[in-house]
């Protein structure tokens, strides 16, 4: 019915919308983040035996703390997702990628948030510079998946991303 912006910053913006949703009658408030989106990179080293997953360790503010995460970042305006992806991958660890794939999209929090995240996947990996922004400050390291899924499974990993990507990776090997 309506909508208006509240507020505008470098990463999103918020609105207040009017809606009127199926089966309700009164118009209802509906507070939105809107997003350009995101891309995420599960990374995976496959040479030798069993897979490894690169992970980075970056302190989120907004968690007050270090968490264990797949290289990630926003879609820049004008950009494909998977330019995204590449951009992010070899800007965070350096790390270059031969074969691409998008594994799958999906709405981190649709409750006020119209973020997607689409993840890929990266293989036949070469090791370059890291060419982090400023305000980065990112450590890298490869996990065995067996223990990646372990992260996962017992709460080590906390990051909604990265535990759905190597859960997905994980089981898309046994088909």
């Amino acid at each position: 019915m309506s909508s208006k912006t509240v507020y505008r910053g470098p990463v999103f913006t918020v609105a207040i919308d009017y809606v009127r949703e199926p089966g309700i009658a009164k118009p209802l408030r509906r507070d939105m983040v809107r997003h350009q989106g995101s891309v995420v990179v599960l990374a995976v080293d496959e040479r030798g035996g069993e897979p490894r997953v690169l992970l980075e360790r970056q302190y989120r503010h907004a968690v007050g703390g270090p968490l264990w995460e797949l290289p990630a970042g926003r879609i820049d305006p004008g950009e494909s997702a998977l330019a995204g992806a590449k951009r992010e991958l070899r800007e965070e660890t350096g790390i270059t990628a031969r074969e691409w794939r998008h594994a799958f999209t999906f709405y981190p929090s649709p409750g006020f948030l119209d973020e997607t995240m689409a993840i890929y996947l990266a293989r036949g990996l070469t090791q370059g510079a890291a060419q982090p922004e400023e305000d980065e400050m990112i450590a890298k390291r490869f996990f065995p998946l067996a223990q990646a899924v372990r992260m996962a499974m017992n709460g080590v990993l906390h990051d909604g991303k990265t535990i759905a990507a190597v859960l997905w990776y994980e089981r898309s090997l046994r088909r």
